[in-house]
């Protein structure tokens, strides 16, 4: 009669197998054949994962170009280079980033210029009404206005609209035909087609800032109150 042999783990014969099933998962594992994961080996296409050098500036959407006979432009119009700004006068973010704008003019002169385009998001109440302010400050004191009239609405904010007029004659605006202008909502048209553009340029929020070269219309989307650095690197690769 023959005994069957203990298939438990008081088999002694057992404890050498498993010996050596260990010893050959351990040699596997350090040389590498064990198909897991590794720095130098392709991700498989079952565990996606975003590629480690992904741009930091992605290219824009169907940027509009800049038309010096439209578009309000601060510095040289005929810069390589433009930081086009889509941005709401309510916005925190927009008046963080309005100091950093001026600093890529400072630095980069005429190869530079800065372009702003309206983009007032709906739950901000006063947004659309100063935007269609800085439109009047336009029509009746031409590009300088505009842009005094966008360095006080960032500066002093937007949360009272009667101030408007009050900032129109610092501009040195007739404060009666400002309010005819901002009362009919005759620029309104204007600033949502400035919000058509942006979002078909793939401005989704605000600052929403795409730097466009103007020469290869390469463009690129900075979004949010970035650092200068983070312009500066665009900028530079355009520049060369």
């Amino acid at each position: 009669m023959t005994t069957p042999v203990p298939t438990n783990s008081n088999n002694p014969w057992f404890a050498v197998s498993m010996g050596l099933v260990g010893v050959i998962v351990g040699y596997m594992l350090g040389t590498g054949s064990v198909a897991t994961p590794s720095p130098s080996a392709p991700t498989p296409p079952s565990i996606p994962s975003a590629p480690s050098d992904a741009p930091e500036a992605p290219p824009a959407g169907d940027v509009k170009p800049v038309d010096a006979k439209v578009d309000h432009i601060r510095g040289n119009p005929k810069a390589k280079v433009s930081v086009i700004e889509y941005s709401d006068f309510e916005c925190p973010f927009c008046s963080r980033n309005h100091p950093t704008m001026l600093q890529i003019l400072e630095t980069y002169g005429d190869d530079v210029n800065w372009v702003y385009r309206h983009y007032p998001l709906p739950f901000h109440a006063n947004a659309q009404k100063a935007a269609e302010a800085s439109e009047c400050a336009a029509e009746l004191g031409g590009n300088d206005a505009f842009w005094e009239m966008t360095d006080i609405l960032m500066e002093k904010g937007v949360a009272d609209p009667a101030q408007f007029a009050v900032h129109a004659k610092t501009v040195g605006l007739n404060e009666a035909k400002f309010t005819e202008c901002l009362s009919s909502g005759k620029h309104a048209q204007r600033v949502t087609d400035d919000m058509t553009g942006g979002s078909a340029a793939g401005v989704n929020g605000t600052p929403g800032n795409i730097i466009l070269n103007n020469e290869t219309e390469d463009s690129r989307n900075v979004s949010g109150a970035q650092p200068f650095s983070a312009f500066k690197t665009v900028i530079d690769e355009m520049l060369k």
